[in-house]
């Protein structure tokens, strides 16, 4: 089982520096510390390990170092800043494992990004040596790109003339939408294996700024201060540390328990139930986004077998609107405060994201209420009880879904617009119509008709309702349930986010599978073995 949480003082293959308003993090993978098989992490290529400790550092220094204003990214291995992706390790995984390898890489490259957007932490890759495949997307991924101009060192994009298939995180996306490559010259260099250095570099587009070996340290240095005295981060107003909770996990059988999110899994449905019970702690809001986020990368990863999340909500829906109010009241003033809500914001994303089926389940007792509502608008379906269950003991207050400003323009998805914009696209007055319910109470009639459910069944119809959906899910081709979704979800505009995904699930889903690349004579297992590879030449 692939383990999401750690810790600094676990790394393996990351060091996190901090000096003032600078952070560097080298890497410097250890080769015999793999995740998921027995091969060996040569020249800092990665896998799935050392990406998870990547965005633990870069949450931590989010929250823990508010008077951070610029992170470094280089390499520790004398001449090599990042190989990319391990070739073994995608040789040998499974077709899942590659897929979700690559989205979760992708998220990291993307939370990169938003910190630099929405929290004025500016990223600095020192390329110090050898940059190639992933570990150029990783630099793509920053604000600034120095290179070590030492007639050796290049960056490079070698999937296609080496490996058969496409450069995984986002790094062809970059090129043109982000850094402005020109679509000519994007050809040329992606189909170029040893890459370009150099002023070359500089005059594409691909890197930013040269510096030479012998005053590189001194560049990185200067160049870091330049970016850290240009950040907008307001650490200078709050500055409080808030460190990150320990997320306490346990696992009984097929029951998957945190403090506030517990997950049920039924294998015979394939499905997996999950409940995220609300609180009014303190800490409530920061834990239970962080709990809600490894259980949805302990279910891509680790269930792979699983069609369906079901997602219920428990505890009063006072309490809700009380974590709503201070999410709202959220901005960029109180460091912890902002990334607080920016944290939910991203773990939404990762839902929307995620290639299961997701179906929300409003029942007595429930609180989709605010931000915790986009939690039914993530889902591909939503049911909600008509009344109440009558053979409940101890009945609950009726079902209720409440929306609030932040559901308004406020938690947006990956495509730029929030959930309920995607919701009703092209359907202006029907979002006017819900924006008029803003503050009251909405029971199943009400929801139904202001188009916020998909089913609002009564007690006697309720659960055959659910089950069936559930059975019928699982009885579909997965491969044909994640594309319909993914087409579903992202509705209306694109973004590169958006672009990036899309292309990952249609392009590498397809690549992925074919013999020309993970073949028995295909470019990921021939590669370093000295034998070309064999292709089938027909295109399609």
């Amino acid at each position: 089982m692939i383990e999401f949480r750690t810790h600094p003082a676990s790394y393996r293959h990351w060091t996190l520096d901090i000096d003032g308003p600078i952070a560097t993090l080298a890497l410097q993978v250890d080769p015999t510390a793999p995740a998921i098989g027995d091969y060996e992490l040569k020249l800092n290529s990665y896998d799935i390990g050392v990406d998870i400790e990547l965005a633990d550092a870069i949450r931590r220094v989010r929250f823990e170092h508010p008077a951070v204003r610029c992170v470094v990214l280089t390499g520790g291995l004398e001449g090599t800043f990042c190989a990319g992706a391990n070739i073994r390790m995608l040789a040998g995984a499974d077709h899942s494992h590659k897929v979700n390898f690559c989205k979760f890489t992708n998220e990291t490259r993307l939370e990169i990004e938003d910190a630099s957007a929405r929290s004025g932490i500016r990223f600095l890759a020192a390329v110090n040596g050898a940059c190639s495949g992933g570990g150029y997307e990783l630099a793509l991924a920053c604000d600034h790109i120095l290179l070590v101009d030492d007639r050796n060192s290049a960056v490079s994009l070698p999937e296609v003339p080496l490996l058969g298939v496409l450069p995984g995180t986002g790094g062809l996306t970059r090129l043109t939408d982000k850094r402005h490559v020109r679509r000519d010259r994007a050809d040329v260099f992606a189909t170029k294996a040893e890459g370009i250095r150099g002023a070359e570099a500089v005059e594409w587009g691909l890197v930013d700024t040269l510096a030479p070996r012998t005053g590189f340290e001194a560049a990185t240095t200067q160049r870091a201060q330049e970016l850290a005295s240009a950040s907008p981060r307001t650490s200078g107003t709050s500055g409080t540390a808030h460190p990150l909770p320990l997320i306490e996990r346990t696992t009984e059988g097929d029951l998957v328990q945190y403090t506030y999110v517990s997950v049920h899994i039924d294998r015979t449905q394939r499905a997996a139930h999950l409940i995220l019970d609300v609180a009014a702690t303190d800490d409530w809001l920061l834990r239970a986004a962080l709990e809600l986020d490894d259980a949805i990368v302990h279910l891509r990863f680790n269930e792979p077998l699983l069609a369906t999340i079901t997602i219920a909500t428990r505890g009063a829906a006072a309490t809700a609107m009380a974590h709503d109010q201070r999410l709202a009241a959220a901005d960029s003033i109180d460091a912890a405060e902002w990334e607080i809500r920016l944290l939910w914001e991203r773990v939404l994303r990762r839902l929307d994201l995620t290639a299961k089926t997701l179906l929300a389940v409003i029942e007595p007792g429930s609180c989709f209420v605010g931000f915790l509502a986009e939690l039914s608008f993530a889902a591909d379906r939503s049911y909600m009880l008509d009344g109440r269950f009558e053979d409940d003991d101890n009945p609950l207050p009726p079902a209720e879904i409440q929306l609030t400003s932040l559901n308004f323009n406020q938690m947006l998805m990956s495509n730029g617009i929030d959930r309920l914009t995607s919701r009703f696209w092209g359907d202006d007055a029907a979002r006017q119509r819900a924006a008029s319910a803003v503050g009251r109470p909405l029971d199943a009639g009400e929801a139904a008709t202001l188009e916020l459910i998909t089913s609002a069944p009564d007690d006697l119809d309720w659960h055959d309702e659910i089950r069936l959906a559930i059975e019928e899910r699982a009885s579909y081709s997965p491969d044909a349930l994640t594309a319909m979704e993914a087409n579903h979800r992202f509705c209306g505009p694109e973004t590169m986010a958006t672009k990036i995904f899309a292309r990952l699930s249609a392009w590498q889903n397809w690549i992925f599978t074919r013999p020309n690349a993970v073949g028995p004579e295909g470019a990921l297992r021939r590669y370093g073995s000295g034998s070309r590879p064999t292709f089938d030449y027909h295109r399609t």
